[in-house]
C-alpha cells in the first residue's frame, strides 16, 4: 500500500498531466513537464512505484567501467576534488557514461548505507526509459545540465533526492558520460540548488578541457576567451587542426559559438580566423584574435601517426603465453574450433587475432562478436542476419549476418558464456552443418569459418547449471588454451616497455618511465589485466609534457592501490634511488646494472632485496 506521501505524488503527477494546458501555473519547469509526459505515455512507467534503480552486476560493471577507462581515468581527480567540496553539505558525486550506467561514486562512509537504501550506488542505472525523470536521465535526453529537485521526479522511490547533473562531451560532440551530485535531504526549494548546479557544471567542463587535451596532443591547440586573463586557466573555446588547417575537434562551446555565428560548422581553421594572426599567436603567445577574443595557441606536441601493434617475440613473452600460442599455430588450419579462456582484458582477442594472422585464411575476414556487449535481442539478428521484412523494424534491403560476413575467414566469438541458451542451439547447427539460415529466409547458406570462441567465465559451471550446453561446450572446445592474468606474467616488464613504445609513437615522442612510476607500475595488481595497462600508459603520456614520466603522471587510484597492496613506501635512501635508476636504464638486467654500480650481482640481489624492490619474475621475498 502506498504512503501517503506516494499517493499525493501520483495524484499531483496524473492532476499535472491531464490538465497542463488549463493550469495557470506548473508546479515543474517544462523540460520535467515533458519528461514526466514521455514517463507515462510512451514508457508506461508507474508514478508509484517504489523500487529503486536496476543494478548492474559485477561483470557487467566491470566491462561498462573498461570501456570508458580512459574517460573515469581523466575524470577521476575532478570527481573527488568535486565531492570534496560537497560532502559537508551531505553530497555523493555519482559519474555516469553515455548509457546512464554508474561508473564511478563518491560518498562518505557515514553517508553510504542511506545513499545506497535511496538507489544512489555504484552500478545503478538510470536512463528514463527505466526509471523515469531523474537527474542523469534528463541530462541524457536534453544534453543541458538540469536539477531534478525531490518531487520532481516521476517515480515516488526518488522524491526524496534532490540532483543536479551535467553533461560531459567529447572533443567530437558525442557525449561521454553525465556529472551527477545528489543528496537524499534536502530544503524543499528548488531554488536551494543553484550553487550545487554551478560546481556540477564547472566540473564537468574542467573534464571535458582535460579530456580535450588528452584527445588532441597530435593537432594544433588554441585556447580562447573574451577575457586574456581567462585564455589559461578557464578558457571558454578550444578548437584543434591538424596541419593543414582542417578542424579535427572542438569543445561544446566552440561548437555552439561557430553556429551561431556561420550557421554551419566550418570545416578548415581558415574560415574562422585570418593566417596572420594565428601566426602571430603561435609559440603559446597570448594574442587578440578579433575585437573581443583573446587566444594561445599550442604546436603539436606529439604528432599522431599510426603504428601497427607489434607482437612480442616468443623470448619475450611468459612461457605459458608462449606455448599456448606455439600449440594455438600448431593447430590453426585443422579445422579445430578454438576456445581462449582468461580473465577480462586478458588479451584473449589479441589472441585470435595472432592466430588468425598465423593461419591460411589471414588474407580473409577476421570478424569480431562481443556477446555480452549487445543486448540480448539484438545478438540473433547480428549473428545470423535477416531478410527484407523479416520482422518490424527491420531494413528494407535486409542484414548480412556477422557469420556470412566471416565466411572463408574468422569468427571470434568474445564472452560466448553470456549467449543465450536459444542462439547456442543455432550457433551448434551451424558448427555441424557449415550452413546459415538468417531470420526470416526459406534457405540456408553454406559458410567456412574457422570459430574462435572466448570467455572469462567458467563454462563448466556454467554446463552444470544448465545455463550453457554441454554439447556445444565440447564442440567449441576442440583446442583449449588459459592466458595467464596479468599480475601472474613474468613478462611485465617486457609488455610495459612494448606498449609504452607504441602508445608513445602514436604521440610523435618517445617517453620514459622514472623508476618510481615503473615500479608502480610492477606492483600493481591489474584487476582489468592489459587492457588496463594499455590504457593506463595512453593516459600517463597523454598528461606527461616532458619526456620522462612520474608517478604523479599515473591515474591516483593506480599508486594508492600500490601503496595499500604493498604496504607503507619505501624510504627513497640515495642508494635505493641509485639502484632504481641503473635497473630501469638497462631494463632491469642484473648484469648490466650491475656492472654500471661497480658491484657484483650477488650484491645487486642483496641491496635489492634490502630496499624491498621487486624485480620482474621474482619475489622480493
Amino acid at each position: 500500500m502506498l504512503s501517503a506521501h506516494s499517493r499525493a505524488h501520483v495524484d499531483c503527477v496524473s492532476r499535472v498531466l491531464k490538465n497542463a494546458a488549463q493550469l495557470p501555473q506548473l508546479p515543474v519547469p517544462d523540460l520535467i513537464l515533458d519528461s514526466w509526459r514521455r514517463s507515462m505515455e510512451q514508457h508506461h512507467l508507474d508514478p508509484g512505484s517504489l523500487q529503486g534503480p536496476r543494478i548492474l552486476s559485477h561483470d557487467v560493471l566491470k566491462q561498462c567501467r573498461e570501456r570508458s577507462e580512459l574517460f573515469l581515468n581523466i575524470a577521476s581527480d575532478e570527481v573527488a576534488r568535486l565531492h570534496g567540496r560537497v560532502r559537508d553539505a551531505d553530497y555523493c558525486v555519482l559519474l555516469t557514461d553515455a548509457q546512464g550506467q554508474t561508473i564511478d561514486y563518491r560518498v562518505e562512509t557515514t553517508l553510504r548505507n542511506d545513499c545506497r537504501k535511496a538507489g544512489l550506488y555504484l552500478g545503478t542505472c538510470w536512463s528514463e526509459g527505466e526509471e523515469g525523470t531523474c537527474g542523469v536521465a534528463a541530462v541524457l535526453t536534453a544534453k543541458t545540465a538540469v536539477t531534478v529537485h525531490k518531487r520532481d521526479h516521476f517515480r515516488a522511490a526518488f522524491i526524496g533526492l534532490t540532483c543536479s547533473a551535467a553533461p560531459v562531451f567529447d572533443p567530437q560532440g558525442e557525449l561521454l558520460g553525465v556529472l551527477d551530485v545528489s543528496a537524499v535531504r534536502s530544503p524543499d526549494d528548488r531554488r536551494s540548488q543553484h550553487l550545487i548546479r554551478q560546481m556540477v557544471v564547472q566540473s564537468a567542463r574542467e573534464i571535458e578541457q582535460a579530456f580535450f587535451m588528452s584527445s588532441a596532443q597530435g593537432y594544433w591547440v588554441l585556447r580562447a576567451h573574451r577575457n586574456a586573463g581567462y585564455v589559461d586557466s578557464q578558457p571558454d573555446f578550444l578548437l584543434a587542426w591538424d596541419d593543414d588547417g582542417c578542424l579535427q575537434a572542438l569543445n561544446p562551446a566552440a561548437r555552439q559559438f561557430l553556429m551561431q555565428r556561420y550557421g554551419q560548422l566550418p570545416q578548415h581553421i581558415s574560415q574562422i580566423f585570418d593566417a596572420q594572426l594565428l601566426h602571430r599567436a603561435r609559440d603559446e603567445s597570448l594574442y587578440p584574435l578579433d575585437v573581443d577574443l583573446h587566444g594561445r595557441l599550442s604546436a603539436p606536441r606529439r604528432r599522431a601517426t599510426p603504428r601497427q601493434r607489434v607482437a612480442m617475440t616468443p623470448t619475450e613473452l611468459d612461457p605459458r603465453l608462449a606455448d599456448s600460442l606455439s600449440l594455438a599455430v600448431r593447430v590453426k588450419d585443422r579445422n579445430l574450433p578454438v576456445l581462449i579462456q582468461g580473465e577480462t582484458g586478458s588479451g584473449k582477442e589479441v589472441f585470435a587475432r595472432q592466430l588468425h594472422q598465423a593461419s591460411q585464411r589471414r588474407d580473409r575476414p577476421f570478424v569480431a562478436l562481443n556477446c555480452a556487449a549487445i543486448p540480448e535481442s539484438l545478438i540473433e539478428s547480428e549473428l545470423f542476419g535477416y531478410v527484407a521484412g523479416a520482422f518490424t523494424g527491420a531494413s528494407a534491403k535486409g542484414m548480412q549476418g556477422l557469420l556470412q560476413q566471416a565466411d572463408g575467414g574468422t569468427l571470434f566469438l568474445d564472452e560466448i558464456g553470456d549467449m543465450p541458451l536459444a542462439l547456442q542451439t543455432r550457433l551448434l547447427r551451424v558448427l555441424a552443418e557449415g550452413e546459415v539460415a538468417p531470420l526470416g529466409a526459406s534457405r540456408r547458406k553454406a559458410v567456412d569459418i574457422q570459430v574462435i570462441c572466448a570467455t572469462h567465465r567458467d563454462l563448466e559451471t556454467l554446463v552444470a547449471a544448465g545455463e550453457f550446453r554441454e554439447d556445444l561446450y565440447f564442440r567449441l572446445g576442440g583446442a583449449r588454451f588459459q592466458l595467464p592474468p596479468l599480475r601472474e606474467r613474468t613478462d611485465r616488464l617486457a609488455l610495459i616497455n612494448r606498449i609504452l613504445e607504441e602508445e608513445s609513437a602514436l604521440c610523435g615522442g618517445s617517453v620514459q618511465l622514472s623508476g618510481a612510476a615503473l615500479e608502480c607500475l610492477l606492483g600493481y595488481h591489474w584487476p582489468g589485466n592489459v587492457r588496463q595497462l594499455r590504457h593506463v600508459l595512453r593516459y600517463a603520456c597523454a598528461v606527461c609534457e616532458a619526456s620522462v614520466i612520474q608517478l604523479s603522471h599515473l591515474p591516483e587510484s593506480l599508486h594508492s592501490a600500490t601503496a595499500v597492496d604493498h604496504g607503507p613506501e619505501p624510504s627513497a635512501s640515495p642508494e635505493r634511488q641509485a639502484l632504481l635508476d641503473a635497473l630501469v636504464r638497462h631494463r632491469w638486467k642484473p648484469t648490466p646494472a650491475a656492472r654500471a654500480l661497480g658491484i657484483s650481482r650477488a650484491t645487486l640481489y642483496r641491496r635489492v632485496h634490502q630496499h624491498g624492490i621487486e624485480m620482474p619474475g621474482r619475489s622480493p621475498g
